[in-house]
């Protein structure tokens, strides 16, 4: 089979070699550079990449990567498309060409979108951006999706066990300009609930609660928005917001529907337990924490979040404990928040002024 990386970039020289020598399994690299005044591509063309530059205005993510797939030769098997600031671990080419099928549409592969300080494994789910060379284009200002726009049915999609990769960003990149893209996707597709949750979670992120808490609740009203998951997480990020604003007793509302609406999931118990840890209430906090610790299997969807199964709700339970004069208890969920997280000296000192006041 013949396989084809492709990618767009801006002003990111500093990943051109890394990402190269990535990407070498690959039987071509093309990229669309959309401007870059840093030698971003004679970097990648001297490394062995085709490069074409050209300025999209005004920017939209779909327009460049439909322009970056323009690229891939007409006879390539399989796109695989990535970012500069990700690599693949070594093998991920043979790995590949093991889950494909004959007439295959899309595969799936393990991707990890953050890492810990200390270099740990942060947020990890499963993404589909390898797909077949024909009747795929990608959609939607920003947020993009590859979406089947040939004929008769897409190929099936296969989940390639074995493929790994990893996003290490750099941080200070501006992401000003999603707001007003998240805006105009919903304005260009109002009746998308995926465009809307995103939107609504921006909110979140830029401190609009209200307009947060409008648009979620939009979100859930509308009747494509069906997946639990995402559903759940609306709720939780209105939750939050309303916690932002000072309603905790609606916002405790919102987290015990989210945990109704998807129980298979850590983070609304998490979000919950740390709530209820701010406000003292150590059982509910223990109660909450149990629950999501009974929760062994991670979802593969991007919900996934890295610090519901990390070290914190261990973590919270160690106060909750120690408050309610449960020593020994609280010690062992100091030991097992250290064992997830080794190199946090915070959880190392409780570590060892719990072991010293026990004497152990």
């Amino acid at each position: 089979m013949k396989v084809v990386v492709y990618a767009i970039c801006k002003n990111e020289a500093a990943f051109a070699r890394r990402w190269m020598d990535s990407m070498s399994e690959a039987d071509a690299v093309v990229v669309l550079d959309t401007g870059s005044t840093d030698g971003t591509a004679e970097a990648l063309r001297a490394l062995g990449a085709k490069v074409e530059v050209e300025v999209i205005s005004p920017w939209r993510f779909d327009v460049a990567r439909n322009r970056a797939m323009d690229l891939v030769d007409e006879d390539a098997d399989i796109c695989v498309c990535t970012d500069l600031d990700e690599i693949f671990h070594p093998g991920w080419r043979k790995a590949l060409e093991a889950a494909w099928v004959p007439g295959a549409g899309q595969a799936a592969y393990r991707y990890t979108w953050s890492f810990t300080p200390d270099g740990r494994e942060g947020s990890v789910f499963w993404i589909e951006k390898i797909h077949r060379r024909h009747g795929y284009r990608w959609t939607h200002p920003v947020h993009e999706v590859l979406t089947w726009v040939g004929e008769g049915q897409p190929g099936p999609k296969v989940w390639a066990r074995g493929v790994q990769l990893d996003h290490h960003p750099d941080h200070g990149k501006s992401r000003g300009q999603y707001l007003s893209l998240l805006e105009l996707s919903v304005q260009e597709d109002p009746e998308d609930d995926r465009n809307v949750h995103y939107l609504g979670r921006e909110y979140l992120y830029r401190g609009r609660w209200d307009d947060c808490i409008r648009t979620l609740e939009r979100h859930l009203s509308m009747p494509t928005a069906r997946w639990a998951d995402e559903r759940a997480a609306s709720m939780r990020y209105i939750a939050r917001a309303y916690l932002e604003k000072g309603e905790a007793d609606r916002a405790r509302v919102w987290y015990l529907s989210a945990i109704a609406q998807a129980p298979h999931l850590r983070e609304p118990l998490v979000d919950l337990a740390r709530m209820l840890y701010d406000q003292e209430d150590w059982e509910g906090v223990l109660t909450f924490t149990a629950w999501a610790l009974d929760i062994s299997e991670r979802p593969r969807s991007y919900i996934c979040e890295a610090d519901a199964w990390g070290s914190l709700p261990h973590d919270l339970r160690v106060m909750a404990y120690y408050r309610t004069g449960r020593v020994a208890q609280a010690l062992e969920e100091a030991r097992q928040a250290l064992a997830l997280a080794p190199k946090d000296p915070r959880l190392g000192k409780n570590v060892e002024v719990l072991e010293r006041e026990l004497g152990a």
